[in-house]
């Protein structure tokens, strides 16, 4: 495509921010606003030359102006998005999402998630999961919503800790199974509360 003039660009640009955040076009009136001039002239000189020169299309719309290719990569990247809270601890009765226990948010794929709703991360201490491919110092997302059977990686709250374990169970008795032989199998003494299955692992290097 032809060079456009700096004028142009940012004529471009604001109409890609505006798309962006509003899924619609700005009108003339509005542009004219943006950019403080008093006629629409000089701002159909530049969408004009914007079409010329094939930045932008036009279309029957009030707004007259498509959706940028751009714009579209990104709603659609942003529609596969989910945002979860990464939880420092997590209190009994399962993730409270305050901020005395949220200390960020993670942005990941919808894929990466058997249910967005209920999802939540947590950072990993300690070696005792090594054997399964989880490392101290990586991320854990759990699932509050989905019920735990036997095998499944979860993250519990035992007497008062939490602690990422294998859950085991058989007929009524339940226990943690460590995934690292230097360390023992957890039997609940007064309490344990599964506050979320584990559906994926997330490391940063």
């Amino acid at each position: 495509m032809e060079p456009i003039t700096e004028k142009q660009e940012s004529v471009l640009k604001f109409i890609e921010d505006y798309q962006f955040k509003f899924g619609s076009s700005p009108t003339l009136r509005e542009m004219r606003e943006h950019f403080n001039v008093s006629s629409d002239n000089s701002i159909l000189k530049h969408l004009k030359a914007l079409q010329e020169k094939g930045y932008i299309e036009k279309d029957d719309t009030p707004r007259g102006i498509k959706l940028l290719n751009i714009v579209k990569e990104k709603l659609t990247a942003a529609s596969n998005i989910a945002r979860i809270p990464l939880l420092g601890t997590i209190p009994a009765g399962g993730p409270v999402l305050s901020e005395e226990y949220v200390l960020d948010y993670f942005e990941v794929g919808q894929d990466m998630l058997k249910k967005p709703q209920g999802s939540f991360a947590l950072r990993v201490s300690g070696l005792s999961m090594i054997d399964a491919g989880i490392l101290e110092g990586d991320f854990v997302i759990a699932n509050r919503d989905i019920d735990p059977k036997d095998g499944d990686i979860v993250v519990a709250l035992v007497d008062g800790s939490n602690t990422v374990k294998r859950f085991r169970k058989k007929g009524h008795q339940v226990w943690l199974q460590a995934e690292n032989s230097d360390y023992s199998d957890i039997e609940p003494g007064e309490y344990l509360e599964v506050q979320g299955v584990v559906t994926a692992v997330i490391r940063q290097y």
